[in-house]
């Protein structure tokens, strides 16, 4: 299922993309999407069954805001530096271990949300990621297949970053991560069922049209199931957290001088396959 939500920002209802393309609210039957739907079978079975028998109204997608696609987030845990490409062009060597940092929940936006670039700032990149949603609570997993067996589904993160603030102003990488808007996150949250491989999806960004990111999964260096099950054994991963799992080389920070960064009024726009597309444009703090 491709499930996702609707309406103005802090207002949105949940909704549902059919096979034909059709927006289908879901407010009859969901009350939002978040940890605790994802976590009640019974009630994901209850939508599938009302989505193939046809029981859920259309909506009119003219004009209709699409927010993230997931409510009340726990905790956006992101790993660095995982796809060998993406460590090639920054001169960095491929982590012995997964690199494990976080972004608030605050930082989420919707996919189409306009990105602000911070006051000072001067090296605000872009990152197009998997993003990996849990939906049941894990803890010191074991195999990858239990890793795996713990994903509800899968989404399209941007990882935004401004460069400066996360390498040259003292402390860890959280200064350059979590700016305001820094995670559009969507369109939608596509169930782990309708994504068999997640080391075979591609990934492409563009800005102002010139593809900049062209990648895939298959390079990550520690593919999802890992990464799940590592970061299992040190903290408790509930329904409704998410894993932003690293992007592919092509970033900003990776090219030649001058470095292209991101300024007010640019638009970027960014792919995984299968799970949707966004566009943001660019707007000064």
């Amino acid at each position: 299922m491709k499930l996702l939500r609707v309406g103005t920002a802090g207002a949105e209802r949940p909704a549902l993309l059919d096979a034909e393309g059709t927006l289908r609210d879901l407010s009859g039957v969901a009350a939002d999407i978040d940890g605790g739907l994802l976590a009640d079978d019974a009630a994901l079975e209850r939508i599938r069954a009302a989505a193939e028998a046809g029981e859920l109204p259309a909506l009119d997608a003219a004009g209709l805001r699409i927010g993230a696609p997931l409510a009340r987030i726990g905790k956006i845990v992101c790993i660095g530096l995982n796809y060998h490409d993406h460590a090639r062009e920054t001169g960095a060597e491929p982590p012995a271990e997964p690199v494990i940092f976080f972004k608030a929940p605050d930082t989420v936006v919707g996919p189409y949300d306009t990105v602000l670039v911070p006051r000072g700032s001067t090296r605000t990149d872009w990152e197009v990621e998997l993003a990996v949603v849990i939906g049941r609570t894990a803890r010191y997993l074991e195999t990858d297949e239990e890793a795996l067996a713990h994903v509800a589904g899968y989404a399209v993160a941007h990882d935004v970053s401004e460069r400066e603030f996360q390498m040259e102003r003292g402390g860890t990488w959280d200064k350059g991560k979590n700016c305001e808007t820094f995670n559009p996150l969507g369109p939608w949250l596509v169930t782990a069922d309708e994504v068999p491989d997640p080391q075979a999806l591609s990934l492409r960004l563009w800005v102002n049209g010139e593809l900049k990111q062209d990648g895939s999964t298959a390079e990550q260096i520690f593919p999802v199931a890992e990464v799940v099950r590592y970061v299992s054994q040190f903290m408790t991963l509930y329904p409704g957290d998410v894993i932003n799992t690293g992007t592919p080389a092509g970033v900003a920070m990776g090219r030649p001088e001058p470095k292209p960064y991101l300024r007010g009024g640019d638009v970027v726009e960014l792919e995984v396959s299968g799970l949707g597309r966004q566009r943001q444009e660019l707007k000064d703090a």
